[in-house]
């Protein structure tokens, strides 16, 4: 099979019909530049399904063996996509050990909730899987640590969904910080301020058909089922509970955090960090907060991320925007940019398109670079990262300083709005116990991250 295509979509329409998934040929090969690379997606929700399915579509010789859910409904859905949009069936799993044991995958779609990220990426690269896992990648400082490790002992490539990493403007946004037109940056500011309204909790449920409740938890204290966490059909609601997320922080702040660590060059972990949150916008009875705030000290300048639920006149930027490079946000409600202070210009700079404009006195334009939504190249570079061995553009050592900003900020809310000293070498908070017990998390039995990957 090496140096040829899969099989032609009009041959494999009626040939997965007919023979079935077991039939097709999807032997592992990944020796050159055009040779096949065989997938599985383990979490089968829309975003998991949707990104793995557009990578096949974009790039040549990339197909998906195997569908991994505990629940039956999103497989089932999963399934039916793949053989719609790629004309071939896969074959359906229910524990990703099996995947990770399938000689035939090259790597893994890890697009579970957040609290499966770490742990299902250390085993992926103990089997030898490279990795795609989306974001947030981790819920604790300490398994991204354990991520990172994994991946060099294993000598394994683990890219990150964070897509902006693969935005061609924004590495024009960081080459225009990097000429010094810019001047001395003296303060950055990121936003993530969306709408929402009160949340509140539900009462347990029995465990629906079709779900494998244990798995599902995996890693997490286990609890009865309960609606507000899981939803068979949709996304659910575990973002809302500190076992299984970072909250909102983890979800849109991460990509606006980690780009704006990218285009200034990634500077390490903070020095110092404070941060303010709580339940005053709505009332809302969820474990995370409605609205945060958190101050980074990174020495010559500070970070500050707004993050939450409570300003419904803040919105994204509009699709048609983000898919065309000539369009600027109205940055002044745009509910993720992030502005960077220099000495010598103001930039605004937007998430998931929007590109990026330097403003000056009265609001002169000075320069600017358009963008588009950076999927397809993040999926590019993922499938080049595979067949060159080189490291992907969201390598997970930069997503892990990412994500840790995201962890700061949520522990320094956790342990009573604080203010938190950072010793960076050793990953620990200096002087304050009850943050350091949240550096890392428990695990329940057969689902423990190693302390040695």
């Amino acid at each position: 099979m090496k140096r040829r295509n899969f099989i032609e979509k009009s041959v494999v329409g009626t040939a997965a019909i007919s023979l079935g998934a077991a039939s097709l040929p999807f032997a592992s090969n990944v020796n050159g530049a055009n040779d096949k690379i065989v997938l599985a997606l383990i979490g089968s929700g829309s975003r998991g399904t949707g990104t793995i399915i557009n990578t096949c579509k974009i790039n040549a010789n990339v197909v998906i063996k195997t569908i991994c859910d505990v629940n039956d409904v999103k497989a089932a859905k999963a399934i039916n996509s793949v053989e719609k949009e790629l004309g071939y069936k896969p074959l359906r799993s229910h524990n990703m050990k099996e995947v990770f044991n399938d000689k035939d995958i090259d790597a893994v779609w890890i697009s579970t909730p957040e609290h499966w990220h770490a742990l299902a990426t250390v085993w992926a690269c103990q089997a030898g899987k490279d990795v795609y896992v989306e974001k947030n990648p981790t819920v604790s400082i300490w398994e991204g640590r354990k991520m990172v490790e994994a991946a060099k002992k294993y000598n394994r490539i683990v890219q990150v969904g964070f897509q902006n990493r693969s935005a061609p403007y924004a590495f024009s946004a960081r080459e225009y910080i990097k000429s010094g037109k810019l001047g001395q940056i003296v303060h950055v500011k990121s936003y993530n301020m969306l709408g929402g309204s009160k949340w509140m909790m539900q009462p347990d449920a029995p465990v629906p058909q079709g779900l494998d409740w244990d798995q599902w938890l995996g890693p997490a204290p286990f609890v009865p089922y309960n609606p507000a966490i899981h939803d068979m059909q949709e996304r659910g609601g575990w973002g809302n509970f500190w076992a299984y997320s970072g909250g909102h922080m983890a979800d849109d702040a991460s990509h606006v955090l980690d780009l704006a660590r990218m285009v200034l060059g990634d500077p390490g972990h903070p020095k110092s960090i404070y941060g303010w949150g709580g339940n005053n916008a709505w009332g809302s009875n969820r474990e995370v907060p409605e609205i945060q705030t958190v101050t980074y000290d990174f020495e010559k300048f500070a970070l500050t991320c707004v993050s939450g639920n409570a300003t419904n006149y803040m919105k994204k930027t509009p699709q048609n925007i983000r898919m065309d490079p000539t369009l600027f946000p109205d940055w002044r409600t745009n509910a993720t940019r992030t502005e960077i202070y220099g000495t010598e210009g103001l930039m605004y700079l937007g998430r998931h398109g929007g590109g990026w404009q330097v403003k000056g006195e009265d609001s002169r334009l000075i320069e600017q670079g358009g963008g588009i939504f950076p999927d397809a190249d993040h999926q590019k570079d993922f499938i080049n990262a595979l067949r060159t061995r080189k490291s992907p553009n969201g390598d997970v050592e930069q997503a892990h300083l990412s994500a840790s900003l995201i962890h700061f900020g949520n522990i320094a809310y956790r342990v009573g709005n604080k203010q938190l000293n950072f010793d960076a070498e050793n990953e620990k908070f200096i002087g304050n116990d009850a943050a350091n017990k949240l550096v890392r998390k428990s695990y329940r039995e057969n689902y423990k991250m190693p302390d040695k990957v």
